[in-house]
């Protein structure tokens, strides 16, 4: 699994030869210029919650790439309405893809869409496959969310977490220091920081929040925008 950074809380995932682009917010975030949006061509676009910092682009990238928004019932209704495809989901609930599976799982976290409309509950996925020949890495996406006690429910769901992608900026999400400690839920010893730098209340000191996991026997990775990860 190759994961490129799209910045703030956006990533593309190359797994099992189908692309998947999560939570993109690239054209409103200057300091995601690098990344162009016109090569962005996923098969799958999955969404966490509403907000418009993990939804601005969603409408260009799926109607140019034809692309299936994978996200709760009431988001997922909202961009069907404008003419775009759309697998719904909802808590607890599981799915085989034809990359392999998605649990949507709980995230504690407000969501509205950019118009107003109520963006239901917001979420976050793990992501694997159980196939013998393919990738079967293991991956949660936590979303935006405080720290809760259901993370620990999360190392339920595959044998093995390969990486949790966790946000760490504080004030809209929890601080690095909760994080270790969602880490620590999951049973994750590689963690993926994001919502962090974007906006000045989630500028973090990036040496504090790694030395924070370091003590704790954990890896923090912070990716440069437009960087990739191999899981």
């Amino acid at each position: 699994m190759e994961i490129r950074y799209l910045g703030h809380a956006g990533f593309q995932i190359r797994f099992n030869d189908f692309d998947l682009v999560i939570d993109p917010f690239i054209s409103g975030n200057p300091m995601a210029k690098n990344i162009n949006l016109d090569e962005l061509n996923p098969d799958f676009i999955l969404l966490t919650h509403g907000h418009q910092d993990h939804v601005l682009d969603v409408e260009s990238i799926a109607k140019n790439s034809k692309a299936t928004i994978i996200s709760n019932f009431e988001i997922v209704s909202w961009y069907e309405n404008k003419g775009i495809q759309g697998h719904p989901m909802n808590h607890g609930g599981r799915y085989q893809f034809d990359f392999g599976w998605i649990k949507y799982v709980h995230a504690i976290h407000s969501s509205v869409l950019p118009d107003g409309t109520y963006g239901g509950n917001s979420g976050g996925f793990v992501i694997w496959n159980e196939n013998q020949g393919k990738d079967n890495t293991c991956i949660y996406i936590a979303g935006d969310t405080a720290l809760t006690i259901d993370m620990k429910l999360i190392p339920q769901t595959c044998p093995t977490l390969d990486l949790a992608v966790l946000p760490i900026g504080d004030n809209f999400t929890m601080g690095y220091q909760d994080a270790a400690i969602a880490a620590e839920f999951v049973q994750a010893s590689k963690i993926l920081g994001c919502h962090f730098d974007t906006f000045p209340p989630i500028v973090i000191d990036h040496k504090a929040a790694i030395d924070h996991f370091k003590n704790k026997g954990l890896e923090l990775i912070l990716l440069d925008i437009g960087k990739t990860l191999t899981v």
